[in-house]
């Protein structure tokens, strides 16, 4: 062990002991978020559904704690509650379509309407909304095809960025943003995303991105999706105010698949 070695560790040591979340697996420089310290499992499709047919959340959320621990990823006591939630959109699919997700925030209010209220300047009573979003996505698994539009209350079509925290993710889109797009044409066909081929379905390029990596959609109320690597992915979300979703397959909803 090197002196500067030994000195993080004694730092780690400290850290942890007052309750903060530290990375001691080595120097920061070394570490890579896209190679897990143990071999992430997507354990099947047969093993989130009960006899009933109906969507097993808890063992859906282990599964993603499995992830989580085998990339060193700190799982604080939130995650434990309901605000970690996870959803199967009714595919009755959850091994290839599903996710978990956190809103960290996902905030919206005026100027001069918040805090004090003493705001004066020149941006008073307009609308502002932020969010904070982490994805959780287990080996192969991808979001449904979707876009964000402009709603009803004064707020437009939700603008995202995200940066691929662990493991790696292929990012699917209706257009070209950062330049180095490929057309979902050019896939081997067995790697092409699900649904693809489909009257419904309109993504037509393909990004992918590793660990620390940025995608961002460029084009409002686009067509998007993303989809994990072989090691599953956590990605962080920044964007404006979200409050309204449109996905692309017909009967498709936020929403768990109940009892057959």
């Amino acid at each position: 062990m090197t002196v500067r070695q030994f000195v993080v560790m004694g730092v780690c040591v400290a850290l942890a002991g007052a309750g903060m979340w530290v990375y001691a697996g080595a120097d920061a420089e070394d570490f890579d978020g896209s190679k897990p310290a143990q071999k992430v499992v997507n354990p099947g499709n047969k093993a989130f559904y009960g006899a009933d047919g109906a969507y097993d959340a808890a063992k859906a959320k282990d599964a993603y704690f499995q992830m989580m621990r085998a990339f060193n990823y700190p799982i604080p006591k939130v995650l434990k509650t309901d605000s970690f939630w996870v959803c199967d959109f009714l595919s009755r699919d959850f091994e290839k379509l599903g996710m978990g997700g956190i809103f960290w925030e996902n905030e919206h209010n005026t100027y001069g309407q918040a805090g004090d209220k003493k705001y004066a300047g020149d941006f008073k009573d307009q609308k502002f909304g932020y969010l904070g979003h982490e994805i959780y996505l287990l080996p192969g698994q991808m979001l449904p095809e979707h876009r964000h539009t402009g709603g009803n209350d004064g707020y437009g079509p939700k603008m995202e960025a995200w940066q691929v925290r662990y493991g790696s993710v292929t990012f699917f889109g209706q257009h070209k943003g950062a330049g180095d797009e490929k057309s979902i044409d050019e896939m081997p066909e067995s790697e092409r995303p699900w649904g693809y081929g489909q009257d419904w379905f309109k993504s037509k390029y393909f990004a992918k991105r590793s660990a620390g990596e940025m995608y961002k959609l460029v084009d409002p109320e686009s067509w998007h999706f993303q989809r994990a690597g072989p090691n599953g992915a956590i990605v962080s979300e920044y964007a404006t105010y979200h409050n309204h979703v449109e996905f692309s397959k017909p009967g498709m909803e936020f929403k768990c698949s109940p009892a057959k």
